[in-house]
């Protein structure tokens, strides 16, 4: 799925090519990918008719455009949605879901998605208890790292409360959004933690240092466009990112690790993997592997 840096990349390209762009004719191809506009299809097409792209926004792994109704039209790209913009003559992609014209230069902006895990709406914006502006259905999710409204002191404060393992708590959007599992691995081997480590037993400067490397991952992330493995995250263009070629966890289970040599580790986590160096990140002792 689609994590920070990979949405970033693709609100940028999408601020791009659409504020200032008015939608007209706006066409549901599938009724599931308007699934959460509980009004129905005809409904979400009828609250774009006209409406002016004002801005971009995200807030974790979601992005929305802000409507000069005072709206927003949100997206989520699931496990393989993909917002690209094309030129209104292009051939129709193969998961072509939704297309939004903008008349005004003769593009389209379009939701392909694979998998039909994604989604768009129309969602009024309010004022989220941190003081950001987002989508209603959004407000329950905490700020990201790089977001200038996340409180680290907060943030550490929380994390010490929770009585689970670091890597789920870095999982909980309510704690903190935009982190999925590919930079859960890659910051918690920077900061030589093991994801079973118990939250409640972290230092301050623990929590600090392990933050840190959740930036500094997901802003070198960014920087390479986000983590491409199977095509299906592609951005406005239609191109991949190339962050997997810096990976030093995750997805290199049985590869020596670069610090110290020791073979990375795979475990079952949570219905999907994690990777770690049983030398660097010892684990907790009487942890067992969160399958």
């Amino acid at each position: 799925m689609p994590e920070l840096p990979e949405v970033e990349v693709v609100r940028g390209g999408v601020e791009r090519w659409a504020v200032g762009r008015a939608f007209e004719g706006v066409e549901v191809l599938n009724p599931r990918s308007v699934r959460r506009h509980a009004a129905g299809p005809r409904d979400f097409a009828d609250r774009l008719a006209g409406r002016t792209a004002t801005g971009t926004a995200r807030r974790g792994k979601y992005l929305w455009l802000v409507l000069d109704s005072g709206d927003a039209l949100l997206a989520h790209l699931g496990m393989s949605g993909q917002l690209l913009v094309q030129p209104g003559e292009a051939p129709a992609e193969r998961h072509l879901r939704v297309r939004l014209p903008m008349p005004a230069d003769g593009r389209e902006l379009r939701f392909v998605d694979q998998r039909t895990f994604g989604h768009l709406m129309v969602a009024p914006l309010v004022e989220a208890p941190d003081g950001g502006v987002v989508p209603d259905v959004v407000a329950h999710i905490a700020p990201d790292p790089l977001d200038p409204l996340f409180d680290e002191e907060a943030f550490a404060a929380a994390l010490r409360r929770k009585r689970t393992g670091i890597k789920r708590a870095l999982l909980d959007q309510s704690l903190v959004s935009g982190i999925g599992n590919i930079y859960a691995d890659e910051a918690l081997w920077r900061a030589r933690l093991h994801g079973e480590r118990p939250t409640s037993g972290l230092r301050k400067a623990q929590v600090s240092l392990l933050v840190a490397q959740v930036r500094d991952v997901l802003r070198e992330a960014l920087k390479e466009g986000g983590t491409s493995f199977d095509g299906l995250y592609v951005n406005v263009n239609g191109e991949s990112g190339y962050f997997e070629r810096g990976l030093k966890a995750y997805g290199r289970g049985g590869e020596p690790c670069e610090r110290c040599g020791t073979a990375i580790r795979r475990d079952a986590f949570m219905n999907r993997s994690s990777y770690t160096c049983p030398r660097c990140q010892p684990r907790p002792r009487g942890a067992r592997p969160a399958g």
